[in-house]
This record gives structure tokens, C-alpha cells and sequence, in this order.
């Protein structure tokens, strides 16, 4: 029997002739779903879904400068977004954008379907750009870092460019068509003054993810954010919180642990481990390093429900050395296991135990031990790993 290729081109059942089985079997068995078959054939998974996303048209380019190929994507806004860009999108908060790498990330079923349902860059672009005046440009691939800052700053952080009638504190794309005119301006500008920001670190952080600023907190906080947008970043540095030992009790009998990691104007927390002393969380977290590098700061608190968040302890990691070496080997071809530097622990550090930085399958890593400090009792265990920005 013999089957011809534009039968199966008809049919719109991927073949190459005559002898394709996969061809031969679909035509003989009209009754089964064709489609079901066929999904069978191919590779799926969360990584497959996200590689169909970035293939896309409006997502082969940055949504917020146009570069070619971003691989980065900000999975709360959900925008494709290029290794430059990204590092601003850390700087406003992961309140407003929450940033991942389309590669060096694990991916799960859920976060795809939330990113899919988002739409891309294409829909994005649409509600946060409906409307932007004529005398603000959009950033250029080749632009300088304080275009890129204002103008991702106004897109997202303050919605400067929403159509009117959109309301502001929803985050989802309304299904009735937008018209846009010069007339919103006025509106634009009463919107723009009214949008709160929002507290990132330290005590305040704990207890402010959705509350309102006093207004003399505004003014600060917009001058912060201004500086942080326009810091040039030399690379990424991936931290896994691996897992804390003997941690304060802050409860009755235990504690409910969550970790936040600060690196200057970037802030990123873990997940909350209830009624667990020694949790482990195994949790990474991405943060853009500023050229000029301020310490890791790490801070532990007691998740509670009606009163304040208790401290359990904190620390600082310097990882100057960790970027020092990542710089005089990002273009070393090696892939056999080395040690580079050893750091030895003493009485006055925070270290728990010696820290050693290694390079190994192309990647520099650190492995540390934290004594966690202003506190009675804890340890805490963190893998640290610097990224070049060409990742």
C-alpha cells in the first residue's frame, strides 16, 4: 500500500513520503484521534512550552527595547526581556516584576500555564503601552542605561502609559477594546500620582507587600528606585538557600522560617517553612551584581499572622572574591572539578566553616555555612554561583 505525500499534507499529518510509518499508521486508522497521536510523538514538558514561547513573533524580541533573542522573561508582568533590561526590571521589586531566565531556571507546568495565560509580549505591550506621548521614546537596543531605567520605570512601576479607563490595580488584560487619545494625558498624569510604591527590605519589608506608603516614604523611595535603574550590572549571581540548622524559636515550640536575600536596591524571599527549626527550602534566587558590588545581605525571619514578623537572625557574605574569579576564568574552556580559593573561617566571622570557591562543569561556585549574627542559635547553608551576563 502506498500513501502520497499530499494526501498527508491535506490531512496535515507531518510525513515524508510513502514510507513513513507514522503516516501509514494514521491513514489506516481513521477512527483514533489523530491529534492524541501525534502529541505522542513529540517531546513535551514545561522546557518544550517555554522554547514554543520564545518562539513566537513577538516574543523574539525585547518588549522593552527590541534586542534580538531575550532570554530572560518577567514572569509576573510577563514580558520577554533582554539581559540588560532585566537587571532594571530587579531594581523596581519583585512586587512589580519578578525576573527568571528562560534557561538557567527549572520551569514548572503551573508557571508556564500563568506565563501563557499572561499572552507575551504582543498583549503586554498593547496594555502597557497604549498610550505613551509623543516626546517619551522607547529604548533602542543601543541604549544608555538611564533611557532603559525611564522608561521601564514609567511602563510598569507607575503605568504612565495605560489607557485611561484602565484600572491600575489590575493585573489582568481587560477583554473590551482600548481607544486611546492626546486627551488621556491630563488623566495619565492623576493616575501617575496617584500609584503607591511599595517598602523591598528590612523591617519593613516583612509586613508590606500589598500596603500603602506614608507620602514622605514616597518621595525617598522614588529617588532610591531612581538610582538603583540607572546602576550598570556586571553579571548575575544565583543563590540557592539550602537549608537552616538549630534556628531560633520564636513561636511557642518552633518556628514558621522564611529567608530574604538583599544585594543593594534588590531584595528576593523565600517561601515560609512552617513549624520547622531545621527547614529546608532549596530555593534559588537571581540577582543582577552592580559594578560596584555591596555585600550579600541575608536575613531570617518568623512568619506571623497577626503581629510583626520576628527576626531570627542575619549576615553578610562578600562576594567580591567569588566575582574576582569568575571574571579571570568566564573564558577558560575547562570542565574537570577545581579548587580556586579556600577561605578560612575564624572566631570573628560569620562563616560557620571554610568556604571554598570551585569551578566546575563551566560554572564557579561557593559553598558557605553562615553562623547568622544578633541572634542566639542558627546556621544557615547557602550556594552561591556567579553568572556572566552572556548566560
Amino acid at each position: 500500500m502506498s500513501v502520497q505525500p499530499e494526501n498527508s499534507a491535506a490531512n496535515g499529518i507531518p510525513g515524508s513520503g510513502p514510507s513513513c510509518l507514522y503516516d501509514l499508521f494514521c491513514s489506516e486508522t481513521p477512527s483514533l484521534n489523530a491529534q492524541r497521536v501525534r502529541d505522542g510523538w513529540e517531546p513535551s514538558g514545561p522546557q518544550k512550552r517555554i522554547d514554543n514561547l520564545m518562539r513566537q513573533a513577538g516574543n523574539k524580541y525585547c518588549a522593552d527595547c527590541g534586542s534580538l533573542e531575550p532570554k530572560w522573561v518577567s514572569s509576573s508582568l510577563g514580558v520577554f526581556i533582554c539581559i540588560k533590561c532585566s537587571g532594571i526590571h530587579r531594581s523596581l521589586g519583585v512586587h512589580i516584576s519578578k525576573v527568571l531566565s528562560l534557561k538557567l531556571d527549572e520551569w514548572t507546568d503551573e508557571q508556564v500555564d500563568a506565563l501563557v495565560k499572561l499572552g507575551g509580549n504582543t498583549v503586554i505591550n498593547k496594555k502597557y503601552e497604549a498610550y505613551v506621548p509623543s516626546h517619551i521614546r522607547k529604548p533602542k537596543p543601543n541604549s544608555s542605561f538611564e533611557e532603559r531605567s525611564e522608561f521601564i520605570r514609567r511602563k510598569y512601576e507607575f503605568q504612565q502609559f495605560l489607557d485611561s479607563e484602565e484600572n491600575l490595580s489590575c493585573p489582568f488584560i481587560p477583554s473590551h477594546a482600548r481607544n486611546s487619545s492626546p486627551s488621556n494625558s491630563s488623566q495619565e498624569k492623576k493616575n501617575y500620582d496617584k500609584v503607591p510604591t511599595r517598602h523591598r527590605i528590612g523591617s519593613a519589608l516583612r509586613n508590606s507587600w500589598g500596603r500603602k506608603d506614608s507620602e514622605s516614604s514616597k518621595s525617598s523611595k522614588k529617588t532610591s528606585n531612581s538610582m538603583a535603574g540607572m546602576i550598570e550590572f556586571v553579571g548575575l549571581i544565583k543563590v540557592n538557600v539550602v537549608k537552616g540548622t538549630n534556628l531560633a524559636v520564636r513561636d511557642v515550640m518552633s518556628s514558621d522560617p522564611y529567608v530574604i536575600i538583599s544585594l543593594g536596591h534588590q531584595s528576593l524571599k523565600t517561601r515560609v517553612i512552617k513549624n520547622n527549626l531545621n527547614p529546608i527550602w532549596n530555593e534559588s534566587l537571581m540577582l543582577s551584581i552592580p559594578d560596584h558590588i555591596p555585600p550579600l545581605k541575608v536575613i531570617v525571619y518568623d512568619k506571623d499572622t497577626f503581629s510583626t514578623d520576628d527576626f531570627m537572625g542575619e549576615a553578610e557574605i562578600d562576594i567580591q572574591p567569588l566575582v574576582s574569579v569568575a571574571k579571570a576564568h568566564e573564558k577558560s574552556s575547562m570542565n574537570e572539578f577545581m579548587q580556586l580559593e579556600k577561605w578560612i573561617s575564624d572566631s570573628d566571622s560569620t562563616h560557620n566553616r571554610d568556604g571554598i570557591i570551585s569551578f566546575e562543569d563551566g560554572k564557579i561556585k561557593q559553598n558557605i555555612s553562615l553562623r547568622l549574627q544578633n541572634v542566639e542559635r542558627g546556621v544557615l547553608e547557602i550556594e552561591l554561583e556567579c553568572v556572566p551576563l552572556t548566560q
